[in-house]
């Protein structure tokens, strides 16, 4: 089974969408193989640690079918991957790393869970109601200006599909709102936010939106502060416990980290 056969099945019997992101880093798998290819071992070596290992179901024939026909493909991954542990732009295997052979890539998975998105907007207006807009990260001041390009509108799209396997991308059919200063936001604002920038390489990179060099920065400032900033650790035991998102998230900010720290660009779709 090749790569791409594999991933076309893997789309075909994942009961999972996710948001997935990489750090374009020139590294050895990179001069090897393009973007989408590693973009597809990550979906690939995804499903099959969810099949294999954290499926608590009894699978499916197809499942096991698509287990054994694409067997060879994960032992390719599994063997070119091994550089991966060794590479500055791995990300760590602790946080929310779940069959991610390709180091430096990672995944949110959908729908985003209500407590987690209720998280996110209680940290925002609590910076906001607590702090001097002057310690504001940049893009918390973006997010509250009138003339924000972050309108909510993709976010507010989204919020309204249900897949043909009946999934959302959202728990919540509507989103938070916001008050005070912040009192025209909702937690739509802050999801565009977060899904960064078109990118004007997704043909090549099969990756749609990014976040430029120019933009690690200030984003690695906006999520620290409300992923981890006086944050306490039984509300981080508790954030863990109950969902996957905010270690996602926390992986994410580990990339946006990593790929500050080595000018490269954070790629998202």
């Amino acid at each position: 089974m090749t790569v791409n056969t594999a991933a076309a099945e893997s789309h075909r019997i994942s009961k999972q969408v996710s948001l997935e992101f990489a750090v374009q880093y020139p590294c050895a798998l990179r001069a090897r193989f393009s973007e989408k290819h590693l973009r597809e071992w990550g979906r690939l070596g995804n499903l099959h640690t969810r099949l294999t290992t954290g499926d608590t179901s009894s699978p499916s024939p197809e499942k096991l079918e698509w287990v054994e026909n694409a067997r060879d493909e994960i032992e390719l991954m599994q063997t070119e991957t091994v550089v991966c542990p060794s590479c500055p732009a791995c990300l760590p295997e602790e946080v929310a790393g779940e069959g991610e052979a390709v180091g430096c890539l990672g995944r949110i998975t959908y729908p985003i869970e209500a407590q987690f998105e209720k998280f996110l907007a209680d940290r925002v207006q609590l910076v906001l109601d607590t702090s001097d807009a002057a310690d504001h990260p940049r893009l918390l001041r973006i997010l509250v200006d009138a003339e924000s390009p972050f309108d909510g509108e993709a976010t507010k799209e989204l919020r309204r599909v249900t897949t043909a396997q009946g999934l959302r991308f959202f728990e919540l059919r509507l989103p938070i709102r916001l008050s005070r200063e912040a009192g025209r936001l909702t937690t739509d604002n802050i999801f565009d936010l977060l899904a960064g920038f078109r990118s004007e390489d997704s043909g090549e990179t099969s990756y749609v939106r990014e976040l430029p060099l120019s933009a690690t920065g200030d984003y690695y400032d906006f999520l620290d502060l409300l992923l981890r900033n006086d944050l306490s650790q039984s509300e981080v035991t508790r954030l863990t416990s109950r969902g996957r998102n905010y270690s996602q998230y926390l992986r994410l900010l580990a990339a946006i980290e990593r790929a500050e720290a080595l000018d490269a660009r954070l790629l998202l779709d």
